[in-house]
């Protein structure tokens, strides 16, 4: 009897932590197909690299020896097309490959909508290594690069802007929102982060769109225009970070059923039997809870990954992504996130918000403005513990309850600065309670002396 062939596009953490899931629970063949590079890389830390502070290598969890020693078949090749009546690929060099079951997880591109001159050399995004790879040949340094722009005010602008500045270049970042990324955060976080923006000396430019990328004689990135005042600004390096969309084009016409990513159910699976999708480029039919149908999100592909190495090891498991979570970094503010905080308030819903005199620093508390109930929290400059959230979530806990316990949900170490009292204070007196924190550690950080 022949081994079943597990057929897997994309090698990243999707496609990855399925094939690692699959082997360590059958002896199924196993071939991941990448046309970006040899082996799977972090992709969040693309970012490091550039800045200096790792090299390329150090991007990859696993040694090259892994592949061969777990019986995973890497090929490098790009897919052109699938059929999915003879269950055969084919690639862009006209050779097939057949296979049992296919997993689509090939991920992410960057939005283009169409301006002029987005296809000129030294216009990237920064999510493939390709990407890193332009950024080393168009922007080594300030002589090569005088300026960059940066279109788009969400996580990766900011990374984006960050690498660049590591290396002394100027930027000018266009955010077509009024307030940076104020489509998610609250007005005063959303403050917050422009004034820390400005602060790094980058010219954030707030409420304008691009309107052109202009190109010199050789086709490479002399300026840009913009939208609402017709400005040119000279620059060699665009940034193209408005958002993502699935990396789907080549299942155009195979029958696939698609949205704006691969659409699939609870299992991950398609409308056409032994076809799946995960990660970024997989769209939910209905929306778990209150989740987008499409999440680029690394953690949530990881998942996807296990849940279906399960099911196509016999054992159907649903993708469960349990409570919704973030993390990210700002130039020096850390962010993180814990179940629903909305940019405004939903009817039911009521914000405690507690900001640091520094103005680096804040809590946002979401709940329910009848029962009480927790709904979510925004932190900025503060660490909080993961497992924590998860448990007060699950558990349903009131607001009062996160309060109280504030001390154990700090992750940061003890030796730092808390803010628990003032932060219960605040909240006491708009609210005319008397909560207490139960767990008074930060007494004793106070009156000891280092």
């Amino acid at each position: 009897m022949n081994q079943e062939h597990i057929v897997i596009i994309g090698n990243g953490i999707s496609g990855v932590t399925a094939a690692r899931h699959i082997r360590k629970l059958s002896d199924k063949k196993i071939t991941i197909i990448s046309a970006e590079t040899d082996y799977f890389f972090s992709r969040t830390a693309l970012m490091y690299v550039y800045m200096g502070h790792m090299k390329f290598e150090h991007t990859q969890p696993y040694e090259p020896w892994f592949w061969k020693k777990n019986n995973i078949e890497l090929k490098k090749a790009f897919v052109k097309t699938v059929d999915t009546t003879n269950k055969t690929l084919v690639f862009e060099t006209a050779e097939t490959m057949n296979y049992d079951k296919l997993i689509i997880a090939t991920g992410s591109k960057p939005n283009k909508f169409g301006w002029s001159g987005q296809d000129a050399d030294g216009v990237m995004g920064m999510y493939h290594k390709q990407d890193l790879e332009n950024l080393e040949k168009y922007a080594p340094n300030n002589n090569v690069c005088k300026r960059a722009v940066i279109v788009g005010g969400g996580l990766i602008g900011i990374e984006f802007t960050e690498m660049l500045k590591s290396r002394a270049i100027p930027v000018t970042f266009l955010v077509r929102e009024n307030s940076f990324w104020s489509n998610v955060l609250p007005k005063e976080e959303s403050a917050m982060i422009n004034r820390h923006i400005l602060e790094h000396h980058i010219d954030l430019r707030l409420g304008v769109n691009l309107k052109e990328i202009k190109t010199n004689e050789n086709g490479n990135v002399k300026a840009v225009i913009i939208e609402e005042t017709g400005e040119e600004l000279p620059c060699n390096v665009v940034g193209l970070t408005a958002g993502v969309s699935p990396n789907i084009d080549f299942l155009k016409d195979s029958g696939i059923e698609l949205g704006r990513g691969v659409k699939v159910n609870r299992h991950l699976e398609t409308n056409i039997s032994d076809i799946y999708a995960i990660g970024d480029c997989a769209e939910q039919h209905e929306s778990i809870e209150q989740r987008r149908p499409i999440e680029a999100v690394w953690y949530t592909g990881r998942m996807m990954g296990e849940a279906l190495a399960q099911t196509i090891c016999g054992n159907k498991t649903p993708y469960n992504p349990g409570h919704w979570f973030n993390s990210a970094k700002f130039l020096d503010i850390e962010y993180q996130t814990y179940g629903w905080v909305w940019a405004e308030p939903k009817e039911n819903e009521q914000h405690f918000y507690w900001e640091h005199e520094s103005g680096k620093k804040s809590i946002r508390l979401n709940y329910d403005k009848n029962t009480h109930e927790f709904f979510g929290i925004n932190n900025f400059g503060i660490r909080m513990r993961h497992e924590f959230f998860d448990k007060v979530l699950t558990e349903k806990k009131p607001v009062e309850y996160v309060l109280e316990h504030l001390a154990d949900a700090n992750f940061d170490p003890e030796f730092y600065q808390l803010h628990e009292a003032e932060i219960v204070a605040k909240f006491n007196q708009e609210n005319q309670t008397n909560i207490k924190l139960k767990n008074k550690s930060w007494k004793r950080i106070f009156s000891t002396n280092y």
